[in-house]
C-alpha cells in the first residue's frame, strides 16, 4: 500500500503529540511551524543570561508524555527529569496571609486550619466530588471524538447526576465556607482560559486530577520536552518545517489535500490536522462557506477566553520565600474576573500568577539570581485597549505591587524584562482576538459545543487544539491528539 502524508499545522504541544501518533500509525508527516522554535506558546526565551518559558509551566499528568515516548520505543525517563513540586501553589491575599496548596492531604488541611477548620470536612466533600466528576469527564470524555450530538447525549445523565451545569464557583462554594479558601480552590478554571463563575464543573476535576498524579516541574523546563520532542521526531523521520506560516488549506470535493503556505510553497497530504486556533483557521484558512455551522451558535455569541498580560525579568537578588507556583490574589476576585471577562475592561487591580522556577532548577538564571515571569490575566482584544500605552504602565504597577509584598526592592533589582500581551498572543500565534486558550470552556461550549476534532463538512480535516475538544492546558492538547489518532484509525481503517 501506498504511504499515506499528513500535514500538521502548528508545533504545539497539540501539534507534536499528532505528529508522534501519526507517525506511529504509518503516516509520513510534515510539521509546519510559523516560529523559528517549535512549542507554540510554550516556546522558549532567553534574556540577559535569563531563560524563560513562555508559556505551560505546570505539568499535571506526565503520563501523557510517557505514552508519546513508548509509542515510539523509548522511555521518557532517559530524556526527561519530573520532580514533585512541594507546596503545588503558595496563594498570597492581599491581606499578607498565605495558604500553601501541599501534595499531602495532611499538609493541605493544616493549613486550611489556618482559616477555618470547618473547611477540611468541605475539602473531603470537594475531593470526592472531584474524583466522581473525574471519572466521567477525564476517563470517559477527554480522549473520545464529540462527532455527534447523540455521542454526547449518552453522557447527558451522568453530567446531570453530577451537576455540571453548575459553575466551578457555585460548586466550590456550596462545599467551603471560608472567603479565602474558597478562591484557592476555585482558580484552576484560570489555568486553562475559563472565569471560574462561569466555567462548568467538569473541570473540577482538576482538583482530583492533581491529587491523583501531582504536580511536577521538568529540570530544564517545558523547552527541556519540547526539544526532547523535537529529537524524538527527527529520530523517526518527522519532517519539520520553521518560520513557514499557512496560508489556506487547499480544498477539493469537500476534502481536505493539503496546505499552501504564504510563500507559495504547497504540500499535498491525504490528511491535515490543525494545531493552529479553530476559529484562526475557518476566518482566515478556509472559506467562508465552511465556517457556517461549525458552531451550535453564532460568531457573535461565542465566547473566549481573556487576554494574558506576561511580564518576564531577571532579579539581582534571589526571593527564596517565593515559591515555584505563586499566586498573588487582590482583594476583589468575583468583580474583579466579571470586569476582564465580561466588562472587558483594563482595571486599577489586577491578580497574579507568578512561576519562579530557579526555585527548582537554578539553570534558568545566572548564580545569585532568579528568573521570573509574571502573568496577569487581562481582557482580550475584544476590549478597546492601547497596549503599547498599558504595556509599560501595567509593567511598572505589577514591580510595584510586588515590591511592596512579596518581593521587597524588586524595582532596585529587576533586569532584562520585557512582556507580552494580547496583541503579541495575536501576532505570534494567530490566537482569535488575542484570546490566551482561545474559546472560553463554559459548558455551551464544551464536548459536542466545542470546535469538533473532525470537521463536519471536510473530510480529512482534524483539530488538535486548545480550542478543540477536550480544551486547554497541556492535557488538554495532548488528549486532543489521542482523539485524532482514534479518529484516523477509524477514516483510514488502521488496524
Amino acid at each position: 500500500m501506498k504511504t499515506k502524508n499528513a500535514v500538521v499545522i502548528g508545533a504545539g504541544f497539540g501539534g507534536i503529540a499528532a505528529s508522534l501518533r501519526l507517525k506511529k500509525l504509518g503516516f509520513d508527516v510534515t510539521l509546519i511551524e510559523r516560529l523559528d522554535m517549535l512549542g507554540g506558546r510554550a516556546r522558549v526565551f532567553q534574556r540577559g543570561g535569563y531563560r524563560h518559558d513562555a508559556g505551560p509551566t505546570v505539568i499535571t499528568a506526565p503520563f501523557l508524555f510517557e505514552e508519546l515516548f513508548e509509542l515510539h520505543g523509548e522511555n521518557l525517563k532517559d530524556y526527561l527529569n519530573f520532580v514533585p513540586l512541594d507546596p503545588w501553589y503558595r496563594f498570597y491575599f492581599h491581606n499578607g496571609k498565605t495558604f500553601d496548596y501541599r501534595p499531602s492531604i495532611e499538609d493541605t488541611n493544616e493549613e486550611i486550619k489556618k482559616f477555618d477548620a470547618n473547611d477540611v470536612k468541605g475539602y473531603e466533600d470537594l475531593l470526592q466530588t472531584s474524583k466522581e466528576i473525574f471519572k466521567i469527564g477525564f476517563e470517559k470524555l477527554s480522549d473520545k471524538p464529540f462527532s455527534s450530538f447523540w455521542e454526547m447525549a449518552k453522557q447527558v445523565p451522568s453530567l446531570l447526576k453530577l451537576k455540571s451545569f453548575l459553575t466551578v464557583g457555585q460548586l466550590v462554594n456550596s462545599k467551603l465556607k471560608n472567603e479565602f479558601i474558597r478562591k484557592a480552590f476555585s482558580i484552576h478554571p484560570l489555568l486553562v482560559g475559563g472565569n471560574p463563575f462561569t466555567t462548568t464543573s467538569i473541570y473540577a476535576l482538576i482538583h482530583y486530577l492533581e491529587r491523583k498524579w501531582g504536580v511536577f516541574f521538568c529540570m530544564g523546563g517545558t523547552g527541556k520536552i519540547v526539544r526532547e520532542l523535537e529529537k524524538l521526531m527527527i529520530k523517526n523521520n518527522i519532517t519539520i518545517k520553521k518560520n513557514s506560516d499557512v496560508e489556506k488549506i487547499i480544498i477539493s470535493n469537500n476534502i481536505a489535500t493539503g496546505v499552501k503556505l504564504t510563500n507559495g510553497e504547497m504540500f499535498l497530504a491525504d490528511a491535515v490536522i490543525c494545531n493552529a486556533d479553530p476559529p484562526t483557521v475557518y476566518k482566515e484558512m478556509l472559506e467562508p462557506r465552511f465556517s457556517k455551522g461549525v458552531l451550535p451558535k453564532s460568531e457573535k455569541k461565542v465566547q473566549y477566553s481573556m487576554g494574558l498580560y506576561v511580564l518576564f525579568f531577571g532579579s539581582k537578588k534571589q526571593y527564596p520565600s517565593v515559591a515555584h507556583h505563586t499566586i498573588w490574589m487582590a482583594d476583589r476576585y468575583k468583580e474583579l474576573l466579571k470586569d476582564i471577562f465580561e466588562s472587558k475592561i483594563l482595571t486599577k487591580d489586577f491578580s497574579l500568577y507568578l512561576h519562579r522556577p530557579t526555585a527548582t532548577d537554578q539553570t534558568f538564571a545566572p548564580s545569585g539570581k532568579d528568573s521570573f515571569y509574571v502573568l496577569c490575566p487581562v481582557p482580550n482584544l475584544q476590549a478597546n485597549i492601547d497596549w503599547s500605552k498599558e504595556g509599560p504602565l501595567l509593567r511598572d504597577k505589577i514591580v510595584k505591587a510586588l515590591g511592596d509584598t512579596i518581593m521587597p526592592s524588586l524595582n532596585e533589582n529587576i533586569e532584562a524584562d520585557f512582556w507580552m500581551t494580547p496583541e503579541d498572543f495575536k501576532n505570534d500565534y494567530r490566537s482569535m482576538h488575542g484570546a490566551g486558550f482561545s474559546i472560553a470552556p463554559i459548558f455551551s461550549q464544551s464536548a459536542w459545543f466545542r470546535y469538533h476534532n473532525k470537521d463536519k463538512k471536510i473530510s480529512n480535516l482534524y483539530f488538535s487544539a486548545a480550542g478543540s475538544h477536550p480544551g486547554a492546558g497541556i492535557p488538554g492538547v495532548l488528549c486532543s491528539a489521542k482523539v485524532i489518532e482514534k479518529l484516523v484509525k477509524k477514516d483510514f481503517d488502521i488496524k
